[in-house]
């Protein structure tokens, strides 16, 4: 028998939250499945009944529920995906979640001015280099009070304790965390030009975890010669070339690029601006240079510098390094579908508090469409039944070949979610690809509707 015919995949993401009462936690599992088989819509829609509505509204205003906790199973399974992954990546990244329109709400703070008020969300994002994401290893929410606006120009006056860019170290040291619970796993901690901060390789270093990063600061080198970065890297001889699929922009269409790579072992001095710290040392890492040094007439050449705490000592080991980075863009497409697909902007719950709750819940869901989409392409023959309930797969099976007759079997699970997509608006050309994660999003809401009629036609 296969795991999900006896525990659901909700079962396993939500099934041990300690809630504090047996109760709440059977009622969280009955929330989850609901929000998952129909993401994006309402919460009564997702609901169905005003009396499992109520329930909801009661849980989220429970001062018992702790966000955390709700995630704490996932995270737990989380280990279980990763195992025999030689490598996964600990993706961070923030977005900013826009409650303007619901101005009633209390307990939010500003966003970028004082006119629009929300949520910060930061979380880190587990996912293998094949970019199959396995789930959510962080998850840090915080406001921004109205008092902080026009202070930008003193953050550099401010220890990194008392500014938002602390989020870069948390995440660390949860990453640093689940390495020492993980020793069979290499992690990386990868983040954007945002999380280029001194404090963030000097804190890597202590905590003993790996770091990729693309740089945005042209940093000043120990080297003798004292070049900057750009420059000394730009001086290095070209190590080999990559042909690297650009994805789709805005106004810009998917292209390939060909990128010259360079890398050098370097060592970043601390930041002119904490010259009264006389303990600061420079920090030793790898710097890898890919830059397109022929881009298409009218495009911005595409131009990475990556620093790594990982050693690169090849052509091949530089390479390596550019393809994790490609990976940072799944924690994208998370915000893509916890905003579009579960339109948690969208969400009305009167308080800040419950909002979190609400997104711990959406964020687990967000992360199991992204996973039907990348593992379908990973592990394409795997049986469908590792990530669909048996019915699902059956409604799902009936339905596609309009059969009352399901197989003994179950599809493969490249089949399966071809046929989700299906459901959702994806036609199937030989040209299309695979389904993405919006049609999969779509795809599964019909599904939901399509296994409670299969349910009560085999009940009948």
């Amino acid at each position: 028998m296969s795991p999900d015919q006896s525990t659901t995949w909700v079962d396993r993401e939500f099934g041990g939250a300690d809630l504090g009462d047996p109760r709440l936690t059977k009622r969280l599992i009955k929330i989850s499945a609901k929000f998952a088989g129909n993401p994006g819509a309402s919460l009564p829609l997702a609901c169905e009944t005003p009396d499992r509505l109520k329930a909801a509204y009661r849980f989220f205003d429970n001062d018992h529920v702790d966000e955390l906790n709700i995630l704490q199973p996932h995270q737990q399974a989380n280990k279980t995906r990763m195992a025999g992954q030689a490598v996964v990546l600990a993706v961070q990244d923030t977005t900013q979640l826009d409650f303007t329109h619901h101005p009633a709400t209390t307990g939010l703070g500003m966003l970028t001015d004082t006119v629009h008020q929300g949520l910060f969300y930061h979380p880190t994002l587990l996912v293998t280099p094949e970019k199959v994401p396995l789930g959510v290893a962080d998850h840090l929410v915080w406001t921004r009070d109205a008092a902080a606006c026009g202070k930008k120009h003193q953050r550099k006056q401010r220890p990194i304790h008392e500014k938002e860019s602390r989020k870069w170290l948390h995440s660390l040291e949860k990453t640093a965390q689940l390495q020492a619970e993980m020793p069979q796993v290499h992690l990386v901690n990868v983040a954007d030009r945002e999380g280029d901060i001194y404090d963030y390789f000097v804190t890597a270093q202590r905590l003993k975890v790996d770091v990729l990063v693309r740089a945005a600061w042209d940093r000043r080198l120990a080297q003798a010669d004292g070049d900057h970065l750009w420059e000394h890297l730009a001086a290095a001889t070209v190590a080999g070339e990559l042909d690297l699929e650009v994805p789709r922009r805005k106004g810009q269409p998917a292209r390939r690029a060909v990128l010259a790579v360079r890398y050098r072992r370097v060592s970043l001095k601390p930041p002119r601006s904490r010259y009264r710290e006389k303990d600061l040392e420079p920090v030793t890492v790898w710097a890898v240079y890919a830059h397109e040094e022929q881009p298409p007439p009218g495009q911005e050449a595409i131009s990475w510098m990556l620093l790594t705490t990982v050693p690169v000592a090849a052509f091949d080991e530089a390479t390596e390094k550019i393809h994790w980075y490609t990976c940072r863009w799944q924690i994208e497409l998370f915000f893509k579908i916890l905003k579009s697909g579960c339109k948690i902007e969208q969400v009305q719950l009167e308080t800040a508090v419950r909002l979190r709750r609400c997104l711990a819940v959406y964020a687990v869901v967000a992360w199991r469409v992204m996973f039907l989409t990348m593992q379908a392409r990973a592990v394409p023959d795997l049986p469908s039944d590792v990530l669909l309930e048996l019915e699902e797969w059956q409604a799902l099976y009936c339905h596609h070949h309009q059969t009352k007759t399901p197989p003994p079997q179950p599809p493969t699970l490249a089949v399966a979610v071809r046929m989700i997509g299906r459901l959702g608006g994806f036609i199937g050309r030989k040209s299309d690809g695979h389904p993405g994660s919006t049609v999969i999003w779509r795809g599964l809401q019909r599904l939901q509707d399509l296994t409670a009629a299969w349910r009560l036609w085999r009940g009948a």
